[in-house]
């Protein structure tokens, strides 16, 4: 498979393990009685800071569990008049490459600074994906070649499902070279080859049963193929109706589907309409009772989405005032949405701009389903902008009446680890439980309810775990801290500032002694 090369590439390739995990702090929680301190335990997200390490912050709770991925990453058109969205130049990349990249980075073109950024953001993004779900990227000529590069290598070539087509405006206005450029790409691609888009309901307007047929209603369909005369001899014939003698002669270019044989099993069925001119086509009925599917495949032109317009026209509704330019329409979510999920599938858009995927999902569950957001925005407008947005959807805006929901609002909060090897005593101890057991287990904690002692995390796969930490003083593994062990298990891990159990005497009661902080693996 051909692989995609830029500078820079080998300082990003494994960037994403190297990015600090951060607890998530919620700021308060919000629903259609208004804002709340207090947690309302709502499923719904939106994050405030650097999408990187919101991605990476994610992972303890969501790995593996998300339905439907949306992003509007930069188009990189190279156009600095043009909002953060559409320019990779923004102040805050170029730190971040300056960091990671270093010196190199100066010399980069605005094709290397794109790939550089994009990379590690997608690595993370194909750790969240569940097994069955679908990640949607719009994008523009500009890096859509690319794009498709880098996707082929982060989640397989064997996952490309489909390159969609938008057409997002009706003016010519922006031509180039003559050419207008009135179109984007939706490209898409699955974490495994499982994942079926629903298709779209079929349209039985034209059913109908004129004739009184027993079998029900039907419409017309071809009776010819596109083979010529030359490829299917024995397809290219005379066709009589057998009640008027009319003859329909046979076509050299597009023979008829089927030999005599089989034809004339179809007529004694009454399944060919002739028409009254030998000049038109005779047709085969097409029983509604007998389609096997009540769906057609989804097409790439999605040319039931709306126009930019309807995203401008939205921001203007809520806002008073165009706040946010080049907001997608709410339509284009619905749709690619609408294909992968249902009650209880969560969509996570980490470059959320103005919240309209957290507009679209609310107005989806309209219909008592309980889909999910998270969106992640790295810009000061999260709160004035995406979060108001979403405010005003919950309660209604204009004369639109609110869809209600929840959502809780969160900022990047304390890294995990001080100085990469000492874990950080500001934090709550749940957050740090949380960690352990999560990449020891790759699940989420539950409460166990369980009095064996403090120090106790769960039990997985016969494993019994123990995280032996406190901020006020050195911890050790010892013969007093067994005795408050009452769970039985075929094995245990635990985790403590030292030990002084021999190793002899450890593998006699089939434990695991880990060493806090050296033996804490790093996300």
């Amino acid at each position: 498979m051909p692989t995609l090369e830029w500078i820079g590439k080998e300082k990003v390739i494994n960037h994403h393990q190297e990015v600090p995990y951060r607890v998530l702090e919620r700021k308060y929680s919000f629903d259609q009685y208004g804002l709340h301190e207090e947690d309302n335990k709502s499923e719904n997200m939106i994050i405030h800071g650097d999408n990187l390490e919101a991605l990476k912050s994610l992972l303890p709770k969501f790995e593996g569990k998300v339905k439907c991925i949306y992003i509007d990453p930069p188009y990189n058109t190279g156009n600095e008049g043009w909002c953060y969205n559409d320019n990779v130049n923004d102040p805050k990349i170029k730190k971040w490459l300056g960091e990671i990249v270093g010196k190199e980075g100066e010399d980069l073109s605005r094709h290397d600074k794109w790939l550089c950024m994009m990379y590690p953001r997608l690595k993370l993004l194909h750790k969240l994906l569940a097994e069955d779900g679908a990640i949607f990227i719009s994008i523009d000529d500009n890096e859509q070649s690319n794009l498709r590069l880098l996707c082929d290598e982060i989640f397989g070539g064997k996952n490309f499902i489909a390159q969609l087509v938008w057409k997002r405006r009706a003016s010519s206005a922006m031509a180039f070279r003559n050419v207008s450029i009135d179109h984007e790409y939706v490209l898409v691609y699955g974490k495994e080859e499982t994942g079926v888009f629903y298709g779209l309901a079929k349209d039985y307007k034209g059913y109908a049963n004129p004739d009184n047929d027993p079998r029900g209603l039907w419409t017309t369909g071809d009776l010819t193929v596109g083979m010529t005369s030359e490829m299917r001899p024995n397809q290219y014939y005379d066709l009589i109706d057998p009640k008027t003698g009319k003859v329909y002669k046979p076509s050299k270019s597009r023979v008829w589907s089927y030999i005599p044989e089989s034809m004339d099993v179809l007529i004694k069925e009454n399944r060919i309409v002739f028409p009254e001119s030998t000049s038109n086509r005779p047709m085969k009925k097409r029983f509604l009772s007998e389609l096997k599917t009540e769906t057609n495949p989804l097409s790439s032109w999605m040319s039931e989405v709306g126009l930019n317009t309807e995203g401008a026209k939205a921001i203007k509704r809520i806002f008073g005032d165009s706040v946010f330019p080049y907001s997608k329409p709410k339509s284009l979510i619905e749709y690619l949405a609408s294909q992968i999920m249902n009650d209880g599938d969560i969509m996570l858009d980490s470059f959320a701009g103005s919240g309209t995927t957290a507009h679209a999902i609310l107005s989806m569950n309209k219909d008592r389903k309980n889909r999910k957001f998270i969106l992640i925005e790295m810009m000061d407008y999260a709160e004035k902008v995406t979060s108001e947005r979403v405010k005003s959807v919950i309660k209604g805006y204009d004369d639109i009446e609110g869809t209600g929901g929840s959502f809780s609002y969160y900022e990047l909060g304390e890294p995990l680890f001080i100085d990469t090897d000492q874990l950080n005593n500001k934090l709550d101890i749940n957050k740090i439980r949380e960690y352990i057991w999560y990449m020891e287990t790759k699940k989420q904690i539950q409460e166990t309810g369980n009095s064996d002692n403090l120090y106790y995390l769960g039990v997985d796969k016969d494993t019994a775990y123990y995280f032996y930490y406190d901020k006020e003083f050195m911890t050790t593994l010892d013969r007093k801290f067994l005795t408050t062990i009452s769970t039985k298990a075929e094995g245990y891990i635990i985790y403590a500032d030292s030990c002084t159990i021999s190793d002899q005497e450890l593998q006699k009661h089939n434990i695991v002694f880990k060493k806090i902080p050296r033996d804490i693996t790093k996300l």
